[in-house]
């Protein structure tokens, strides 16, 4: 995660229209690269071309599940869903991740069925401008939602970016099998371009789902957002130490809890109003958390969280 200070602070209505405006942007571009990439495909026949169109037949059925996701993930908290309603985004990053992967694994079939059937790539210029296309129509829509997802923080938003950036590569690919084999009679070069796109959204693919895991799993922040979260705590001069601490995240939004130690003699006024200024404080550093603080007397002695990490150690 990108420490808040780095990002510009945004109202939630600002983040909310530009999430829109990326996940709908990315619906457009997939809509425009098929229509163009289809009639490429008819001419070439080259399998490559064909991965890179049902490549963009995905993703626009990916981002269509963005769409809907970052409309259900923008909606309130309500009665039913205290904690609102962000996990949605990981959720649509596992359904672009299963997608992606069957992709994949078509495009492995149709490129393993080339290598035995070879088929020579006919109006390989035609399809090397689509391609030239479809790549700044691309790298304009990629730029865009690396903007939005740096400054939102949407899982959503930057799964799709991450695809996209896969379709980058990709066309690339595509470029050149269309060179090697419509100009030069390389027919074996198609197949296995076809192939290394197949590992390519495989891996992308991997890099979705673990993410959204990630959140469905309420994994903790990154090691230096703790490590922030408690310096922040223990700057107060008041306080005398912070245990317990969890966080997680869900969509756009933080979760942030801990216990910090206090001098017992202080009223229970006091304790109050300094709770509240150490709130403040993480506040201004992560202003999308949700912070509960628990204040407790420093010098007693009371079971603590004690979690394993990968390794067996304690902590």
């Amino acid at each position: 995660m990108t420490a808040p200070d780095q990002i510009p602070e945004l109202t939630a209505a600002r983040r909310a229209t530009l999430m829109r405006r990326a996940s709908r942007a990315s619906v457009v571009v997939a809509l425009t690269l098929i229509a163009i990439k289809t009639a490429a495909w008819i001419q070439t026949g080259s399998v490559a071309m064909l991965g890179s169109l049902l490549d963009s037949f995905l993703d626009a059925l990916a981002s269509g599940v963005t769409v809907i996701a970052v409309n259900h993930a923008l909606a309130p908290a309500d009665h039913e869903h205290r904690f609102g309603h962000g996990k949605v985004e990981a959720i649509a990053g596992l359904a672009q991740a299963l997608i992606i992967t069957a992709s994949a694994l078509y495009l492995f079939v149709e490129s393993v069925q080339r290598f035995f059937e070879p088929r020579l790539i006919a109006h390989s210029d035609m399809g090397i401008v689509v391609i030239a296309i479809s790549i700044v129509v691309t790298l304009g829509l990629v730029r865009y939602q690396i903007i939005v997802a740096r400054l939102t923080r949407s899982l959503a938003v930057s799964a799709d970016s991450l695809h996209y950036k896969g379709d980058l590569l990709m066309n690339l690919g595509v470029i050149g099998a269309l060179v090697l084999g419509g100009m030069f009679g390389v027919a074996i070069a198609d197949p296995l371009i076809g192939l290394a796109i197949a590992g390519l959204l495989v891996h992308s693919s991997w890099q979705i789902a673990r993410q959204s895991y990630d959140m469905l799993m309420d994994r903790e922040m990154p090691q230096e957002d703790r490590d922030r979260i408690e310096e922040i705590v223990l700057s107060h001069p008041e306080v005398k130490g912070i245990h317990d601490l969890r966080t997680r995240s869900s969509g756009i939004s933080s979760f942030i809890q801990f216990h910090i130690e206090m001098d017992p003699s202080i009223r229970l006024r006091r304790a109050h109003d300094i709770s509240d200024e150490v709130e403040a404080a993480v506040a201004r550093a992560y202003p999308d958390a949700d912070i509960i603080i628990h204040a407790d007397p420093a010098g007693i002695e009371e079971p603590h969280d004690v979690v394993e990490d990968g390794l067996g150690s304690r902590q």
